[in-house]
Formats: structure tokens, C-alpha cells, sequence
């Protein structure tokens, strides 16, 4: 089963410093890659200054479960373009103010247009 836990509009900045942004709606994450860990997502409250924008567009965040095809995680997907969606597995949700960081893992699974949602 897939189902819609959010979805709204995201912005992916680089600042100066060449550390990636994440905005999803009115949240803010630091998207970065400390060595031998992968990427990972860490909840901020900073203001960020754009250097340039890598990209904009809709999100969604769904909860899998039972899926034969697909990781049953949740998964985040970014608008690239039009009908176009990059796919991620949110190891352990989004960070929040309590768990500050969450592992990103890109995959090639993309659930939308590709698969009944339920809910």
C-alpha cells in the first residue's frame, strides 16, 4: 500500500559555501555528505543565503508498506522537471527539532504516475 503522508512545493539552493539546501514549504534542511555516512538531511532554523538555485518544483512524501516493487520506507520525490521525478528513501523520516538528522538515499524507484496511491 502507498499513501500521500505530504506534499507541497519544494526549492533546493546552494550557498556560497557550496552546502545544499532543502525547503520544503516553510521547513528548511541542510542537505549534506559527511564522510563515510552518505547523505544525510539535518533540520535547520538558520536563514540561508542563495548562491544559485538547483531547482524547484512539487514534492511528495509517501509511507510504503507491502509493495513487491518498491523499498517499503518512505520515500521522497522532488520534481525535476515536467513528468519528470527523482526518487529518495527516507531511512527514518524527515529530521525534526527532536531528531535533527535523517539519512537521504537517491533510488530509482519513483512511485508517482507509476503507481496506484491509496488514501
Amino acid at each position: 500500500m502507498i499513501s500521500i503522508i505530504q506534499q507541497g512545493a519544494y526549492k533546493l539552493i546552494e550557498t556560497k559555501g557550496q552546502t545544499k539546501i532543502l525547503y520544503l514549504d516553510k521547513e528548511t534542511y541542510a542537505w549534506v555528505e559527511p564522510a563515510d555516512i552518505g547523505e544525510i538531511l539535518v533540520h535547520s532554523h538558520n536563514t540561508h543565503k542563495t548562491d544559485c538555485v538547483l531547482s524547484i518544483g512539487s514534492y511528495y512524501i509517501y509511507d510504503v508498506a507491502d509493495e513487491p516493487e518498491l523499498s517499503d520506507q518512505q520515500h521522497i520525490e522532488l520534481e525535476t522537471g515536467s513528468k519528470s521525478w527523482q526518487g529518495y528513501l527516507l531511512l527514518t523520516g524527515l529530521p525534526t527539532d527532536k531528531k535533527i538528522r535523517g539519512r537521504i538515499i537517491p533510488t530509482a524507484e519513483v512511485i508517482t504516475g507509476n503507481f496506484k496511491i491509496s488514501g
